[in-house]
Formats: C-alpha cells, sequence, structure tokens
C-alpha cells in the first residue's frame, strides 16, 4: 500500500497539473478570441476603387480608330478600320 506522503503528492501533482492546463487553455481562448476581432476588423475595409483603363467607351474607341486608320495597311490595330 503506499503511504499517505506519496498518495498526498499525487493528490498535489494532479491539482497542479490541472490548474496549469486550465490556465494554459483560457490563456488561448483569448488569445484567438483577439485575433479573431481583428480579422473581422481587417476584412471589413472598404476596397480602393479600381482604375478601369484609359476611360474609353467602345464607341469613342471606334471613332478613333476611323479617324487614324483611314489610308494606312488593314493591319495590326487598324484591321477592318482602314478602308
Amino acid at each position: 500500500m503506499r503511504s499517505s506522503w506519496t498518495a498526498t503528492k499525487t493528490l498535489v501533482t494532479t491539482i497542479l497539473l490541472a490548474t496549469f492546463i486550465a490556465h494554459t487553455c483560457g490563456v488561448q481562448a483569448n488569445s484567438n478570441d483577439q485575433f479573431a476581432t481583428e480579422a473581422v476588423k481587417r476584412t471589413k475595409t472598404p476596397k480602393p476603387k479600381q482604375d478601369k483603363g484609359y476611360g474609353e467607351t467602345i464607341k469613342e474607341r471606334d471613332r478613333r480608330l476611323l479617324r487614324e486608320c483611314k489610308g494606312r495597311p488593314n493591319a495590326g490595330a487598324c484591321e477592318g478600320f482602314a478602308s
């Protein structure tokens, strides 16, 4: 049979281990909550508007190519616009 001193050491060790595990789980939960709230804050920021290029519409492009490609060879960007 075990002596009362061995039983006491086992009991104290078990209590300390349980306390340590409970404390570290609580710290991890708090830190995860902090990271989760930071991630939510970061995703709510609005994205900047993207530049849509030169700002030329299809109609404006067709008129420009007709004007620029007069008398030029029917190749490259002028294909279908030179006449």
